[in-house]
């Protein structure tokens, strides 16, 4: 898994000049190296597509570390905890604003996330690309002092008070099993095989291992994009309309990158093109998503009102 440090100059490697001006709710205080120790900016907090003027400008103050998420992201939910505690234990000279892509899709689409977990950062309000999938401890340590050294070329050397944030609480989730542990380990270093062996050996203990069957379908799709380019995909869609494996690389590398409904009405549309005998696949693929989004979640329930008004 290739990851990009942070260059010797701020490169706009993302637009964000559709959210700049936008009306703003209130965010996180900008704090200063000589901020007083009651300052409001805690070290990790959450960031809108209303808010995020706010953290533009934080980020003249601070370096700020953006890690692009979603709730259904198996590998995100790995990552956020490293980068919680790396940025604690930095002090206060880097604040880590998380970004819920399902919930702020202008945000996702400004930073052009084709992945997640994404993480980038802003220095003296421009975008900074650092890594996207989840990567081992030392390379996020590695990659956030050198993010360091860049911000402080441009500047950007203050902190945030540790004060301003709350203690942690004490880690309460049990250890993970051992299957599922290696499998974890795998995905750290990007073997998405060793992974999914490590799932499907855990499915064959016990078929009822709901955790494993959802991680095996986030892993299976992690591997189909793991070394797709997205401009090429779309390129190769765009030239069959009706072929399914370029479709499927799409929806699947849109999904990835948060943008579940656009996955879901291009595989129906898919299906509603097909001839009768071919469109299996497509509905296996669309079971598949929903079952990794989640069938409470509303997408997926439009989705599959869609595709039962399709098949009669």
């Amino acid at each position: 898994m290739s990851t990009p440090a942070p260059g010797s100059v701020l490169r706009g490697a993302v637009d964000l000049s559709s959210l700049r001006n936008r009306p703003q709710t209130p965010a996180p205080a900008p704090a200063s190296a000589d901020a007083p120790a009651g300052g409001a900016t805690p070290l990790v907090f959450d960031v809108t597509d209303a808010t995020f003027g706010d953290v533009l400008e934080l980020s003249r103050t601070v370096p700020v570390v953006i890690d692009l998420w979603a709730e259904w992201c198996g590998p995100c939910k790995q990552l956020s905890p490293v980068l919680e505690k790396v940025v604690t234990e930095l002090g206060g000279r880097l604040v880590l604003a998380k970004v819920d892509v399902d919930a702020n899709p202008q945000l996702a689409q400004g930073f052009r996330a084709q992945s997640i977990p994404m993480v980038l950062a802003l220095v003296a309000g421009q975008p900074v690309p650092l890594f996207t999938g989840a990567v081992p401890e030392q390379q996020v340590r590695d990659v956030f002092a050198q993010l360091l050294q860049l911000a402080a070329q441009h500047g950007v050397t203050g902190m945030v008070p540790v004060e301003a944030t709350p203690p942690a609480e004490a880690p309460g989730d049990e250890p993970l099993p051992p299957l599922h542990a290696e499998a974890f380990a795998a995905i750290e270093e990007g073997d998405y095989a060793r992974a999914v062996a490590a799932y499907e050996k855990a499915l064959v203990e016990d078929p009822r291992d709901a955790d494993a069957r959802a991680g095996l379908g986030q892993v299976q799709l992690l591997a189909r994009v793991q070394d797709a380019d997205l401009q090429a995909a779309r390129a190769a869609a765009a030239a069959s309309p009706t072929g399914i494996e370029a479709q499927f690389l799409v929806a699947d590398l849109d999904v990835v990158g948060g943008h579940v409904e656009d996955a879901f009405g291009r595989l129906l549309e898919l299906f509603a093109a097909l001839p009768a005998d071919e469109r299996a696949p497509v509905r296996e693929r669309l079971l598949e998503l929903f079952g990794l989004i989640g069938d409470d979640d509303a997408r997926v329930i439009r989705a599959r009102t869609r595709l039962a008004s399709l098949l009669f």
